[in-house]
């Protein structure tokens, strides 16, 4: 799978190159972010025209995900929608795909703040998880060790930039899953100070690649987009 595998909290996961998280004692998935619908709440608010198509590699990937790992379960940590009129407005195509992908699975949608409330595409609806020691949320801060998402985390690697996991002993920060996600990078002030200072970055694309967690602040305006 040319994941990274790591322990955390006595727990064996491996961080997936396409920024899923799986823990193979469990046959569990793990991904954050999905932000489904994207392009149809831009155009509904006034905003960029996207082409209509996120939502659909989105799925491909997560798609083929669970049938490489045989995922018995999937844990979406928040935001898996734009909004709930974006979850409610998805192509019949998409719908159907999830109902697939669903079926026989333990599907549970983590509420996070593009999505906090229920939707009628099938799961259980939470606002946080615990998996023995562990909790799965959206927002991480919480009580630790805790798995979460919120903040797109990025990294920068010979001239390019990388969605990324953050890793450290008690907490890890998981990339956006969806296909029309920007990111916030890994030295900004906020995940510097969520993370210990012995934190790594795992970044995604054709393989995991694992590096010490980047913390030199970058120069004002750099990030490549602002959280709301």
């Amino acid at each position: 799978m040319n994941g990274y595998a790591f322990s955390f909290a006595g727990a064996a996961l491996v961080a997936l190159p396409t920024g899923a998280l799986y823990w193979p004692d469990r046959a569990l998935l793990i991904v954050s972010d999905l932000h489904l619908g994207k392009s149809e709440r831009l155009a509904r608010r006034g905003g960029a025209l996207l082409p209509p198509y996120e939502s659909r590699e989105t799925l491909t990937r997560l798609s083929d995900d669970l049938d490489r790992t045989r995922a018995r379960s999937l844990i979406a940590l928040g935001d898996s929608f734009d909004d709930l009129t974006a979850a409610a407005s998805l192509d019949d195509s998409d719908v159907m795909t999830l109902a697939r992908l669903m079926a026989g699975r333990d599907w549970t949608w983590v509420e996070g703040n593009h999505d906090a409330g229920s939707h009628a595409l099938g799961g259980s609806h939470r606002g946080e998880v615990a998996l023995g020691p562990l909790t799965c949320r959206h927002v991480p801060g919480g009580q630790a060790p805790e798995i979460a998402g919120h903040y797109h985390p990025k990294a920068r690697l010979g001239g390019t930039s990388r969605s990324c996991f953050l890793i450290d002993a008690t907490r890890i920060i998981m990339p956006a899953y969806g296909a029309y996600t920007g990111g916030l990078y890994c030295d900004d002030t906020v995940l510097v100070t969520l993370m210990q200072p012995d934190a790594i970055a795992v970044l995604t694309g054709a393989q995991a690649i694992p590096c010490p967690m980047p913390r030199i602040m970058p120069k004002p305006g750099g990030h490549p987009f602002k959280l709301r």
